[in-house]
């Protein structure tokens, strides 16, 4: 084993041992062994046993230590911490610009156990509410995340759109000074608003094609030829770049083969056959069907829907009349309730607002206890007479406990105009246990919507392990909407499931979760991956009009 292993094997003990609150003397002479073996001239592990000892910071203790990792491969002292440990509080160990004392207060203060909740915790702003912490040191976290995310070729459509644009508007200039009359288009999984992207595909159609691969070498990007006229890159940012150089006359059928799923190309083009297309829309023409729209291209039902003229009319970002599932400074949100309110209603021309800040057991989150609740009402109904006719609702996100409870009695859930409950906590659960766990808190009265149904995080935390079916059954059954969550970092109910919950009749629901006023922002993203489920507006309890969720909401209660 050569130095910079067995150096790193006692940093990362003397930072477990400082975690955990070990002998402060003990952590400080591992920590310096540690940097004083990674700075050897000469192999540890070429020197006698006996001489270990001797060598300047090691000592006979962490002689010892050193022996046993050399000899067997580990030390018995780490391996006992790390079983006392959750593996993503040792992940975040790594993070540059947080030490033990600060993960220990995101562990054991924040009830955080991951390097995605970490990152979730950062664009809620719940770092700098905790000791120790404050918005520069939030914002250096979150970054070093992003950049671990990036490194792994993986992005998020929110994080890879403004990269996307910015290379896009760059070749759209440069195209216009090379080949003005080309023809040019983003395909692949982007143009189809998947959640993750991990290629961006460019496409240019052109009657010069040695003419845009000469030139090319100009272009700032970097790109290198693959194969011929085609050409890729990754960018300093990680993201992994193709581009593909076509002629203009076989344009759209290229523009096509490259955007949808291998299964929807196959599919349409069995049915179109082989002719020079002048538009995207000649080939669903020629194979007999309805148009269909790019984010529906995923090889489902899409095909058979469009033969017999049944696709959706997709819901839009026009549609929505309000906002659900938002938190303010009563929680752990940013903004005041009056903040939050003035922005849907001035700024987003929203007709109502659903206020649903943390419940009591969410006390990471300054979750509201029965009293505050009051209050919070009270406020309310003065505001709502002050924005007349935009009307907030009062909601909770209230948490469901490990049976599957929710965490206030009936008499304050009744309290509320609607409720959204969540699970927050305790996530590692069998699939059985987190089904039945999510069917008890659907089948209680007062549950109005399921929020972010399997906690997942994308790139970060896959969620929980729950029987959909049973899930979006009992919904359908209990007369519960099924959120999906448009935090970029959710997606949640993944789209995947989207049209197996119409089927059984369940509204869906898009909710930002904002905890700030930008949040609301988020409600795009909502609407693209609701979009790719098959989401209508008639289908989505926030396009409802402010009479028709008052109406819904009532009808709930009675």
């Amino acid at each position: 084993m050569e130095n910079k292993p067995v150096a790193r094997t006692l940093r990362l003990l003397s930072q477990l041992m400082e975690l955990h609150n070990e002998n402060p003397f003990k952590i400080k002479s591992v920590a310096n062994a540690a940097f004083k073996i990674d700075k050897l001239p000469f192999a540890i592990a070429s020197k006698p046993t006996s001489e270990i000892d001797k060598i300047d910071g090691v000592g006979k203790g962490i002689a010892a230590k050193v022996i046993e990792l050399l000899e067997t491969g580990s030390i018995a002292e780490l391996e006992t911490l790390l079983t006392q440990t959750p593996p993503g509080i040792v992940e975040m160990l790594a993070i540059k610009g947080i030490g033990p004392k600060k993960i220990g207060v995101i562990w054991n203060d924040l009830q955080i156990e991951s390097v995605g909740e970490l990152y979730y915790a950062c664009n809620e702003n719940r770092l700098i509410e905790a000791k120790g912490f404050g918005l520069k040191t939030q914002e250096e976290i979150k970054k070093v995340i992003e950049f671990k995310m990036a490194a792994d070729g993986k992005f998020l459509y929110a994080k890879a759109e403004p990269l996307v644009n910015e290379i896009h508007e760059k070749l759209s200039v440069w195209l216009g000074q090379v080949d003005h009359e080309s023809l040019f288009g983003i395909a692949g999984e982007y143009r189809r608003l998947c959640e993750i992207i991990e290629e961006v595909v460019f496409v240019i159609g052109t009657e010069t094609p040695e003419i845009i691969v000469e030139q090319l070498i100009n272009f700032e990007l970097g790109l290198v030829e693959t194969s011929t006229n085609v050409f890729a890159v990754q960018t300093e940012t990680g993201l992994h770049i193709k581009l593909f150089i076509v002629p203009k006359t076989n344009f759209y059928l290229d523009y096509f083969r490259l955007t949808g799923n291998e299964t929807h190309v196959e599919k349409v083009l069995s049915l179109a056959g082989n002719h020079v297309f002048k538009s995207e829309e000649e080939i669903y023409e020629k194979a007999g069907l309805a148009f269909i729209l790019p984010e529906l291209r995923e090889g489902l039902n899409e095909v058979e829907l469009a033969k017999n003229h049944q696709l959706p009319t997709l819901i839009t970002d026009n549609d929505l009349k309000g906002s659900l599932h938002n938190h303010s400074d009563w929680s752990d949100g940013v903004h005041t309730l009056e903040e939050m309110a003035l922005y849907c209603r001035d700024v987003l021309k929203l007709e109502y607002l659903g206020m649903c800040d943390h419940s009591k057991s969410a006390f990471y989150a300054n979750g509201l206890n029965e009293q505050r609740v009051y209050a919070q009402h009270q406020q309310i109904n003065e505001l709502n007479k002050k924005l007349a006719p935009f009307k907030i609702f009062k909601g909770i996100e209230s948490d469901i406990l490990y049976d599957g409870s929710l965490d206030y009695s009936d008499d304050i859930l009744k309290t509320f105009d609607f409720v959204v409950a969540s699970v927050h906590s305790q996530l590692k659960m069998t699939e059985e246990k987190a089904t039945e766990r999510l069917l008890k808190a659907i089948e209680n009265p007062y549950t109005t919507i399921l929020g972010h149904p399997t906690g997942r995080l994308l790139l970060s935390r896959k969620g929980y392990d729950i029987d959909y079916k049973k899930i979006i059954d009992a919904c359908a059954a209990n007369g519960v909407v099924i959120e999906i969550n448009a935090n970029p970092l959710r997606l949640d109910l993944d789209w995947r499931w989207h049209r197996y919950a119409l089927e059984k009749g369940v509204l869906l629901s898009i909710n930002p979760d904002a905890h700030r006023k930008e949040g609301f922002l988020d409600m795009r993203y909502g609407v693209m991956v609701a979009r790719k489920g098959g989401l209508t507006a008639e289908k989505c309890l926030n396009a409802f009009t402010l009479n028709e969720i008052s109406d819904f909401f009532s009808s709930k209660k009675n």
